[in-house]
């Protein structure tokens, strides 16, 4: 077998098992992981289906802040063409609906700690990008040059349930396939690269048609969206630090649920009356409890009270403090999880400040995935023939913008310290003529 081949066979096996584990909590398939053998004998079946997943808001509190408005050209990409290249950026980046896939590319990173984007042409030379999951590509990074890919592979299942397996370098793409199908195992699973090559033992051939595809543009075209990750190295999950405590979070609330099902109801009991038993010995109770049952002894000395509900406060504050070390250990915002702390932080000026540690790892997200996403339209543009010399640089919206009135108060204050009537205006984005007039007004 080709030694890049079993490079990417052990780089897709090496990755399966975290990525099927996050996608796991993300969805809220749990698990009881400090449950004991007694409480998963007794109760596993009745919350099998049950959890307080707060992983999609640790994902979706980044995903949210993370939206492309454009592109734009540094200072030494600047040209008399400049209008011109933007307009191709903008034609491409709509014709693939890159407005909505960019959102599931950063999705995934996110829940994985990866993503991957292919860029290649179509049959008319335009270029078209394809997002793929985490668990479909692999690269391998040039240890003299840190951040260079050398090479990449993608592996999926095609129509025929057969393997497809392509390798991508620099200067050509060589396809393989499997020579019989793989129908019987499932290509979400984490063992499913290993049943495919491992347990199967297949081998993988070059493909009849177009088994080597030449890559005339120099670069390999998959680009890796790699979330907190270090130098030439795979990405980490948001939920990587969370996970646990998810665990911690969903045994305090089944041990509440247990204590409602159990101890919420007042226990009643009676002294003082004779007790029955049954033929085999048993004891034959002597009262039903119940809304719709009525306690009556004939024995005057019988007594009967009941015992106080369990105190379920102790469980709520658990729950909570849960909830504040998943904010914590993943730089969410408690009024992320908890909306009651909303009132302490009604203000614009104070949800930022609360959100200062959030916002900074927000803009990191934004340098690292800005530069992918700028070096992916910038070889979209090569293969359409208009990227010689540019250099891109990817435009966000920003995660924290002001309201109208925290802008008009901020240029209002800068006006009291000297700033001309002019410039406020235009700040407050009036244009020129309109600034003009006003001005005269004001003269006049």
């Amino acid at each position: 077998m080709n030694i890049h081949i079993e490079e990417a066979v052990e780089g897709f096996r090496r990755n399966a098992g975290r990525y099927v584990r996050s996608e796991r909590y993300y969805e809220g398939n749990h698990d009881l992981a400090f449950a004991t053998d007694k409480f998963r004998n007794a109760f596993g079946s009745l919350f099998r289906e049950f959890a307080l997943n707060l992983c999609p808001a640790v994902c979706e509190a980044v995903r949210d802040k993370l939206r492309v408005v454009g592109f734009s050209l540094d200072d030494a990409g600047r040209a008399p063409r400049g209008d011109a290249v933007k307009e191709q950026v903008r034609r491409i980046w709509n014709a693939n609906r890159m407005r909505i896939r960019a959102g599931e590319v950063h999705k995934e990173a996110l829940i994985c700690g990866d993503a991957y984007m292919i860029v290649w042409p179509d049959s008319a030379g335009n270029a078209v990008m394809y997002p793929n999951r985490a668990a479909s590509c692999v690269v391998t990074y040039d240890d003299e040059v840190p951040g260079k890919i050398l090479r990449a592979a993608k592996y999926w299942r095609d129509a025929d349930k057969r393997i497809r397996l392509n390798l991508f370098y620099p200067d050509r793409i060589e396809k393989y396939v499997s020579k019989r199908d793989s129908s019987r195992f499932d290509v979400q699973s984490s063992k499913s690269m290993e049943a495919d090559l491992t347990t199967l033992n297949l081998e993988l051939e070059a493909l009849n048609s177009d088994p080597v595809v030449p890559n005339p543009y120099g670069v390999v075209p998959v680009f890796h969206f790699a979330n907190n990750a270090g130098i030439g190295a795979f990405g980490r999950s948001e939920l990587e630090a969370a996970m646990p405590i998810q665990d911690g979070l969903n045994k305090s609330m089944l041990d509440m649920l247990v204590a409602m099902e159990y101890s919420a109801f007042r226990q009643r009991w009676a002294a003082g009356i004779e007790i029955e038993v049954d033929n085999d010995g048993k004891v034959v109770p002597p009262f039903s409890a119940g809304v719709d049952h009525l306690w009556i002894s004939q024995n005057a000395d019988a007594s009967f009270g009941d015992f106080a509900t369990a105190n379920l406060e102790q469980f709520l504050k658990i729950k909570d403090s849960f909830r504040g070390d998943i904010a914590s250990v993943t730089g969410t915002p408690q009024h992320y999880f908890m909306q009651n702390q909303m009132r302490n932080t009604a203000s614009g000026e104070a949800l930022r400040k609360a959100e200062t540690r959030f916002l900074a790892k927000v803009r990191d997200r934004q340098e690292v995935f800005g530069q992918i996403w700028a070096d992916a339209m910038q070889f979209a543009l090569a293969i359409e023939g208009k990227g010689d010399g540019v250099q891109l640089i990817t435009d966000w919206e920003d995660p924290a913008p002001m309201s109208d009135k925290e802008f008009l108060e901020n240029i209002l204050l800068k006006k009291q310290i000297g700033l001309p009537v002019e410039q406020a205006l235009i700040e407050a984005g009036y244009g020129e003529a309109d600034v003009k007039s006003m001005v005269k007004s004001l003269v006049e």
